[in-house]
């Protein structure tokens, strides 16, 4: 059967309908952004995932001790057969006509039994499970901890990724320039314009400058590979950050502000907390041992047999309230209580020294950030005033009054300029992400607000390392300036 439409073979709707289906049928290869990657390790980290598991786990041990609190139930049951070897007759049994050879030595018999308790009264059961509500709201704070931590090692391997790709686009392009330098004189001492040395001095520059450009390929490699272990993904390429990224301090500007906000939301801080309400709850488990118990007991067994003289069932039921008062148990409860006492003091010690760490921490960090804007404005100033430096030196290289030691040091300052610019930035972002981090309010819209800055037009990705080719940076010092920081 023919079509009901026949398409010339090169016709252009035939060659749109080819385009629409292959379009259809190729995945989609957008480079993945920091929102993307972080929301993968939320879901396949393995270090939350286990310290969810240890969540679940502690809210399953709180059951655990509620269950102690709850009557208790249990049920027995027997069948027997039961034959007695006694061949020993009195002559009592014997007149009587009972016992001896007209005995019954072997029968069956069953019986079952149902017991049931209350604790009235127990001070040990009901501070463990005490205990254990308090062991579930700091597993929680355990839980949000290594999710913020996280957040910000994912942050913080993937800016690095960036990083080490800046540094080898820097280390590309030095490599070039020195190469194109060690042609020039290789040209001008074949015609006799400059000694071996000039030529001997450009190749150990060059030397240097691949060897830097083979390191930081590897970095950029065994970056990626941190990436992927954090995620269990491996990522084809990620997108990079902008240029017009906006270098600000931080917001609120008053160092004692953060520290404030810290005390309050670090779930460091909220943890050595709990582990002070733990440690109490300790004392208080050890305290009760020196207490009575009291409960409420019912006990009901019915047996059964075949033997001739217990032949029939019988049933028994006891229902009543037991007490037990420990009065001496070796001195073992008081040792206890002195253990757990000195528990609760060190856990005590633990929660200022915590407290102590995480505002030292959050005035470094501060003045750090505060410190990293200006670093990076003056390491873009560098660029700029290294750029100048280098083509000066170049110019007096032509005309004779700079040697060509000279010209390789401007090279080099240049492209150090150019990683030193690269760090700034980098170091700026994640120093801000883990002030936040030790502020206890790093989140996934905090992330959200740092992807706003990433772009896909210049995604790096393992498979663009070109070991000869140019590099971007050369242009690095005509980027625009970044807005001025907000009043």
């Amino acid at each position: 059967m023919s079509p009901l439409i026949s398409l010339p073979s090169r016709s252009p709707l035939r060659h749109a309908i080819s385009l629409l289906v292959v379009a259809a049928f190729v995945p989609s290869a957008h480079a993945a952004d920091l929102l993307t990657i972080t929301q993968d390790a939320l879901e396949h980290s393995a270090t939350l995932n286990s310290s969810r598991s240890t969540f679940k786990s502690t809210e399953a041990g709180q059951d655990v001790e509620r269950g102690d609190l709850l009557p208790q139930i249990s049920a027995t049951g027997s069948l027997y057969h039961q034959k007695v070897f006694d061949e020993q007759s009195s002559t009592l049994s014997a007149g009587s006509g009972s016992g001896g050879a007209g005995s019954d030595d072997s029968y069956n018999g069953s019986s079952a039994g149902v017991n049931v308790t209350q604790a009235l009264f127990d001070a040990t059961n009901w501070y463990e499970y005490l205990q254990s509500k308090k062991q579930v709201g700091q597993q929680s704070l355990q839980l949000e901890i290594d999710q913020q931590q996280l957040l910000y090692d994912v942050a913080e391997a993937y800016f690095e990724i960036l990083r080490a790709k800046e540094v080898l686009d820097a280390s590309q392009a030095q490599e070039k320039a020195i190469g194109r330098q060690l042609e020039q004189s290789n040209e001008q001492f074949n015609v006799g314009l400059v000694a071996i040395t000039d030529v001997n001095e450009a190749k150990a520059a060059y030397d240097s400058a691949r060897a830097e450009r083979i390191a930081a390929k590897s970095d950029l490699q065994v970056s990626f590979e941190a990436l992927e272990r954090l995620t269990g993904r491996r990522y084809p390429s990620i997108e990079s950050l902008a240029d017009d990224l906006p270098i600000e301090p931080p917001m609120p500007a008053n160092r004692d502000d953060w520290v404030d906000l810290a005390l309050a939301s670090s779930p460091s801080i909220q943890y050595a907390q709990a582990s002070v309400e733990l440690a109490k709850s300790g004392v208080d488990i050890a305290q009760a041992g020196h207490l009575p118990t009291l409960d409420a007991f019912a006990d009901y067994s019915y047996s059964d047999s075949d033997n001739d003289y217990t032949r029939g069932h019988g049933e028994d039921l006891q229902v009543g309230v037991q007490a037990n008062l420990p009065i001496y148990t070796g001195g073992s409860t008081s040792a206890s209580v002195r253990e757990n006492t000195y528990t609760l003091e060190a856990t005590q010690y633990d929660f200022e020294d915590q407290r102590r760490f995480t505002t030292q921490q959050v005035r470094s960090l501060f003045a750090q950030v505060s410190n990293d804007v200006e670093s990076v404005e003056a390491q873009r100033e560098a660029i700029v005033s290294s750029r100048s430096a280098l083509e000066a030196t170049r110019a007096g290289y032509e005309v004779g009054t700079r040697n060509i030691v000279d010209v390789l040091d401007a090279e080099q300052s240049l492209y150090e300029s150019i990683s030193n610019y690269a760090d700034a930035r980098y170091t700026y972002v994640t120093d801000l992400l883990q002030l936040r981090q030790q502020a206890g309010v790093l989140n996934l819209d905090v992330i959200r607000g740092t992807n706003r800055w990433l772009r896909d037009s210049d995604p790096v990705s393992l498979t663009t390392i070109d070991d000869d080719g140019a590099s971007a940076v050369d242009d690095i010092g005509a980027r625009p300036t970044p807005p001025p920081p907000a009043p």
